[in-house]
């Protein structure tokens, strides 16, 4: 067995035994990681609170050959995930953030720009009150680092660029934009406006640094968040049970 370094996440945490734990980390350099932490549950264990959900760690751990879990013997803690306690919403998107992480990503299928960002946000989130916009960069950075984000630049049916109209359609079937000029029946409950398609844009290729000066309409958001929420949907199968929490 190998024994790996690297920088995480702590996503996931599920009781293995009395005293044990399977923690399921995102990380820099590995992706998702699932390993069981020995001696996990316990309060003054060797892990000390290297192991809280949301937190940032320095992990080390062994790779096993075969399907088992991973071994994990290091979890130095280097953020605790500490949201202002009067916005329990920013709680909320964190937990949002590591559902999303768990059920989109695949195990050791690493992508440093999607754990950088998601380190972002988790940060963003114990920053700021309004955590819309920086959920809605994570999912965007997301939807493009798993291959599935819509696509924004030409209508899916005639290939005209958006540039040349106001407002769209969203088709999560065609898996982007459709053109007031190829709009049927089908499409017209899902309509989005020329400016949150550009704001869709910013969010998902800007950089983190850029992505904080951003800034929306209520309208886009709520453009924004039906045609996200759509595609993620589309993905699982079902609506993200934690997004349910968050207000937009």
């Amino acid at each position: 067995m190998d024994a790996e370094k690297t920088d995480a996440i702590v996503i996931r945490l599920a009781d293995f035994s009395n005293t044990s734990r399977v923690v399921t980390f995102f990380t820099r350099d590995f992706g998702k990681v699932s390993a069981i932490a020995k001696g996990g549950k316990r309060l003054k264990g060797p892990f000390d609170t290297g192991l809280d959900l949301l937190s940032e760690s320095r992990i080390v751990f062994l790779r096993k050959s075969s399907a088992a879990l991973d071994i994990l013997t290091e979890a130095s803690l280097t953020l605790r995930f500490r949201p202002n306690s009067a916005n329990v919403g920013c709680f909320y998107a964190g937990c949002y953030v590591a559902d999303l992480l768990t059920c989109l990503t695949e195990e050791n299928d690493p992508h440093p720009h999607l754990f950088e960002t998601a380190q972002w946000a988790l940060r963003q989130c114990m920053l700021q009150s309004d955590y819309r916009l920086i959920v809605l960069r994570f999912e965007l950075v997301l939807l493009r680092e798993i291959g599935h984000l819509p696509t924004l630049d030409h209508c899916m049916e005639c290939g005209e660029s958006t540039e040349s109209h106001t407002h769209y359609s969203y088709a999560v079937s065609h898996g982007g934009l459709i053109c007031p000029a190829c709009q049927s029946q089908e499409y017209t409950q899902q309509s989005i406006q020329a400016g949150s398609v550009a704001l869709m844009k910013h969010l998902a290729i800007d950089s983190n640094t850029h992505a904080e000066h951003v800034s929306a309409s209520p309208k886009q958001v709520q453009e924004v968040r039906h045609t996200v929420t759509s595609s993620i949907s589309a993905i699982l199968g079902y609506r993200p049970k934690t997004l349910r929490f968050l207000q937009f």
